[in-house]
């Protein structure tokens, strides 16, 4: 299972700069680009309700409609802003090829985020399984983990979540997973190990020895 932000797309700025515009279009006092990259993982609305500091869920849904609509007007013109990491494609193009291996998405961003982004990549037909808020409630909450194994059929000792945030990695202990920490997105390597991860890595390269490693433990 793959997370997306910051795991195999690299959006932090673009998820910065629509940050900042939503927050100055309400009249508040915007994020900070360090502060946006601390909620990236969550859905959105809970990742605004987080910066502002409320429990206003109408708020934050307002906003995060408003954010949406700003995201959608760029994709006009910035769709190439959303590329994958170094690696990332020659390593999903290898485990997809592995015939005892199912991959996954539990991610913060919307499906119909998903499903652009996959087609537009050319790996929309490589996911056994696709979790988003859309269907679950927001990290570390286990729901979409839980529902991919019951998507999939495998069983919690065959299922390993990939992810950039504590938010990810909570989400899989809860849900009895093993967890892989990658080091190119937006946590720090110490809250990773933190929060459970079974294993960091700091290279693409590395992550099937990685599969291999956690799941024979």
């Amino acid at each position: 299972m793959f997370d997306m932000d910051g795991t195999l797309i690299d959006t932090q700025s673009l998820i910065s700069e629509h940050m900042t515009q939503t927050f100055v279009g309400a009249g508040l006092t915007p994020p900070t680009p360090a502060q946006s990259r601390r909620v990236i993982g969550l859905s959105l609305p809970n990742a605004i309700a987080t910066l502002m500091g409320t429990d206003d869920m109408v708020l934050a849904e307002q906003m995060a409609e408003d954010y949406r609509s700003r995201y959608r007007a760029m994709l006009t013109t910035g769709a190439e802003r959303e590329g994958f990491y170094p690696g990332a494609r020659e390593t999903l193009d290898l485990l997809h090829a592995q015939q005892e291996t199912l991959l996954g998405i539990a991610t913060g961003k919307g499906l119909r985020g998903v499903h652009r982004i996959t087609q537009m990549h050319g790996i929309e037909h490589y996911f056994s399984t696709l979790q988003t808020p859309d269907n679950n409630p927001s990290k570390p909450h286990p729901s979409m983990m839980l529902t991919a194994m019951a998507e999939t059929g495998a069983q919690p000792h065959q299922t390993v979540i990939i992810g950039d945030t504590t938010f990810d990695i909570e989400m899989g202990k809860a849900a009895g997973t093993k967890a892989i920490g990658v080091l190119w997105g937006y946590h720090e390597p110490d809250d990773l190990i933190r929060a459970g991860a079974d294993i960091l890595i700091e290279r693409y390269e590395d992550l099937p020895a990685a599969i291999d490693q956690v799941l024979e433990n």
